[in-house]
């Protein structure tokens, strides 16, 4: 694999950068991160919120679109970067849709993007994507190499869908040469307004531990994300880009800090009931996304450290934020539960991210398969 490339663009005339998804929690981090890098006269100019309504960031330049329709390439006339943000950080609402749906609106977003980059004449698209694509894995490198295959499961998840839109980004490099592809893969994402299968993990009343495993919790705060796709997008830098705060915590260093218990399982245990219960439609995602509340897979930013990008929150941190932003909720199996119903979970929890024996029964008592 060849080293990572860093290109320095002209500063006689400053790029127009372009924001998918630009209304949500996360864009809005990122446009405000691109506005005050504009600000300090960088390479950075115009900033543009594509969105289906206007967010509240002051300074950019909104174009209302739908990230799905053809009109999109109407939208990114003048834009020289073009940033999308593939990843989910709304489990609340995907669990609303079919995985099916999901993944169907996932791929049909990231396939507009790439031809109405490409169409519009967009130098540079930068995808934010995840590290959960190189898979958890006991015999996972710690940290992981930026490069290090993608060895994660192709299956009905969410991760299943970031392999899909991986693999439409693999395509563009070969199809649209004018297009520079870059994809960025951050650690677990922590901050206000992120809600996802890792944030719900911690929401549960135990954390789970496998026999013998060693996980290596390594975590992404929002604002850090931001700044690394303002250097990203700067520098040019690419194709592959990871980013996360800086070593990782264990899991004895995850219990400490967030107070929680554990409940110790084995392998076979764990993922047993974790098929069980994703069948039967308790577990709302794949039971192999398991292995990345138990197992390693942070990453090394190699190619941002020697760019001169520093995170600014550490992993324990990130965790104080993160249990902050769920204090007052209650999952068992990720699907949250009413206050009162929480009693019951924490309780009843037999295994704290794919849920409780005691729920199977229940669900077998009232006439499950």
């Amino acid at each position: 694999m060849s080293s990572p490339r860093a290109r320095v663009p002209s500063r006689r005339k400053a790029m127009t950068v372009a924001v998918t998804g630009a209304a949500t929690p996360v864009g809005n981090h990122i446009v405000q991160a691109l506005l005050e890098r504009s600000a300090a006269g960088g390479a950075i100019g115009a900033v543009v919120g594509l969105d289906t309504e206007r967010g509240g960031a002051e300074g950019v330049h909104w174009r209302l679109v739908d990230l799905g329709s053809p009109e999109l390439a109407r939208s990114l006339r003048g834009v020289s970067t073009l940033i999308h943000m593939a990843a989910s950080t709304d489990l609340a609402a995907d669990l609303r849709v079919s995985a099916r749906t999901r993944r169907d609106w996932t791929v049909r977003k990231a396939q507009t993007v790439v031809t109405s980059a490409a169409a519009a004449g967009v130098a540079r698209l930068v995808v934010v994507t995840s590290a959960m694509v190189y898979g958890a894995s006991p015999a996972n490198a710690v940290p992981l190499s930026e490069y290090a295959p993608l060895s994660a499961d192709p299956d009905d998840g969410q991760v299943g869908d970031l392999l899909a839109v991986e693999q439409i980004l693999q395509t563009a490099r070969e199809v649209h040469p004018g297009l520079a592809v870059t994809v960025v893969r951050p650690a677990a994402l922590v901050g206000p307004g992120i809600d996802t299968v890792i944030t719900r993990h911690f929401e549960a009343p135990r954390l789970l531990r496998i026999k013998g495993g060693a996980p290596a919790w390594q975590f992404c705060h929002v604002e850090d994300l931001a700044t690394a796709l303002v250097t990203t997008v700067e520098l040019g830098l690419g194709p592959v880009v990871t980013v996360g705060s800086e070593g990782w915590m264990t899991q004895t260093e995850v219990e400490a800090v967030s107070g929680m218990r554990q409940v110790e399982l084995k392998e076979s245990v764990a993922f047993g009931i974790g098929q069980r219960l994703h069948r039967v439609g308790i577990l709302p995602f794949p039971a192999s996304d398991l292995a990345y509340a138990v197992y390693p897979w942070a990453v090394s930013p190699v190619t941002l450290d020697m760019a001169g990008w520093q995170p600014t929150y550490d992993n324990m941190t990130c965790l104080g934020v993160l249990m902050d932003s769920i204090r007052g909720h209650h999952a068992v199996a990720a699907r949250r539960l009413e206050r009162k119903e929480a009693v019951f979970g924490a309780a009843s929890a037999a295994v704290a991210l794919v849920g409780t024996a005691a729920i199977l029964r229940q669900h077998r008592k009232e006439g499950g398969t």
